[in-house]
């Protein structure tokens, strides 16, 4: 597919305050696109909107209808339409699925899944168009799914249902989708999701522990770049990832196998130990 250009393209990111969102806004202002912010941190997207030339930014709570309404209309009246949508907020925390806490489940379902289906939703009719494109980003963890990710890997599965579905629907527009799937980036999502002592129990052992390290950020924003540029269907980080996708049946069995060495123990840690999402989730009166 021939690479569009990414000058003058307007840009709608989610969960923008820091992270992969921040750095793909700042990547994507660099290379002259134009872009708009959403997300939940106030402070965070003025200082990253500051680092983009003064791009438009939003407050928005994903999991909020008519938030997510007003930060969409917000993003096309100050762009004057838009091209590119990146579904990107997202939050993590570890779970087993017998003895966790199931708010850690509600929650993780809440914000990645339900966040990124009214996100699509509300962009969807402005990127409707022979340039749209719009990007869900899951995770490796959409395809292969290891012990005490069972409600972020259940929730970014969800999401690449989510991203496949839409690029179907959208398909007579000439808009195309992408779903970007990610193994451990140098993100803040990593470090507090999943920087657990239950992890390093699981992970700090064995084969598990040589199979994959955390990469930098910069591979899983030069995969966006590169993905946005050329509306890719599929968004890998880093470049491995892509040949795991093909074969995850026969990946995941590998997983289990790789991740019985201190299963038991971390598995038992996980039960007593306090995680928190890793983004803050304000509390509102339905909850």
């Amino acid at each position: 597919m021939a690479e569009r250009p990414l000058t003058g393209r307007r840009v709608l990111i989610t969960g923008a305050a820091r992270g992969i969102g921040a750095a793909l806004a700042e990547r994507l202002h660099e290379r002259g696109a134009r872009v708009a912010l959403a997300g939940l941190e106030p402070d965070g997207l003025a200082a990253v909107a500051g680092r983009c030339g003064g791009a438009p930014w939003t407050a928005c709570d994903v999991t909020v209808e008519d938030d997510v309404d007003a930060a969409v209309a917000a993003a096309v009246d100050a762009l004057g339409g838009l091209d590119v949508v990146v579904a990107n907020a997202g939050v993590a925390a570890q779970l087993p699925l017998i003895g966790g806490d199931p708010e850690i489940m509600r929650r993780t379902l809440e914000v990645n899944v339900v966040g990124a289906y009214l996100t699509l939703r509300a962009a969807g009719p402005h990127i409707s168009h022979p340039s749209g494109y719009a990007v869900a980003v899951a995770s490796l963890a959409a395809a292969v799914q290891p012990p005490l990710l069972g409600a972020y890997g259940a929730s970014k599965a969800a999401v690449e249902a989510l991203g496949n579905t839409l690029r179907a629907e959208l398909r007579p527009t000439g808009a195309r989708v992408g779903v970007a799937y990610f193994a451990e980036l140098d993100t803040d999502m990593t470090s507090r999701g999943f920087g657990t002592e239950a992890a390093r129990t699981l992970m700090g052992q064995g084969p598990a522990a040589r199979a994959t390290g955390v990469a930098p950020l910069e591979l899983g924003v030069r995969a966006l770049e590169r993905g946005i540029a050329r509306r890719r269907r599929r968004i890998v980080a880093p470049a491995w990832v892509g040949a795991v996708l093909p074969v995850r049946m026969a990946a995941q069995v590998v997983v289990e196998r790789a991740t019985q060495r201190g299963l038991v123990e971390a598995l038992a840690i996980a039960r007593t130990e306090r995680v928190d999402l890793t983004t803050p989730q304000p509390e509102r009166a339905d909850r």
